[in-house]
């Protein structure tokens, strides 16, 4: 017989053994120690948070209830350990996200892409999922519009049918890149590098 502890993790209630709870929450707080310098740590904490209930869903299916030791240990694997990114160690950096993305590939998923839109980001998404320039996509729906008439309908379609890139680990997921701690964090500082930028003019 094993304990349960019931967690709140990126707003999704999980059930795991009280040893497997052990194990991830010495993860967590390691990566709060690894990133308690950063400027924009509580969006990419809370975004490895996300990715990691994402991960223990698909883990536990409909076959378990109860997050286990092993499957703790297989999401850490996906993720990395924090000390793998150290922005001192550049090299065992690189190895470890090239290590993760050889035993775990992230499947491309479409969403409406908020960074790269004129109306909804529907083009912007489609742009992103088919590696290629959205400007194409949104010449081709003015010529489907103004040739067929259909154009505008279905890119409403697609608006309400297609999801948003929200977090980061969608807009990683939406390019096709692998969820890992060390690319949720690039992206984090992108965005914010990105956000400064434009409030500068």
């Amino acid at each position: 017989m094993k304990t349960t502890v019931t967690i709140n993790l990126g707003g999704f209630i999980f059930h795991i053994d009280d040893d497997a709870y052990e194990v991830l929450h010495s993860y967590l707080i390691a990566l709060e120690r690894q990133f308690a310098n950063e400027t924009d740590n509580k969006e990419i904490l809370s975004d490895i948070e996300s990715r990691l209930a994402e991960l223990f869903t698909e883990s536990l299916g409909n076959k378990k209830d109860v997050i286990s030791k092993e499957d703790v240990a297989k999401v850490i694997s996906i993720m990395g350990e924090p000390q793998d990114f150290s922005t001192d160690n550049e090299q065992t950096n690189n190895q470890s996200t090239r290590k993760t993305m050889s035993s775990y590939q992230t499947t491309k998923r479409l969403y409406r892409d908020p960074d790269n839109r004129v109306l909804g980001g529907v083009c912007g998404g489609l742009g992103a999922y088919f590696n290629s320039d959205p400007l194409l996509f949104r010449i081709l729906f003015i010529i489907i519009f103004f040739g067929l008439g259909s154009g505008l309908i279905i890119y409403l379609i697609l608006w309400i049918a297609v999801p948003e890139a929200a977090t980061t680990a969608q807009k990683l997921e939406m390019r096709g890149e692998p969820i890992t701690i060390d690319n949720i964090k690039k992206a984090v500082r992108e965005e914010f590098e990105t956000v400064k930028k434009n409030m500068k003019f």
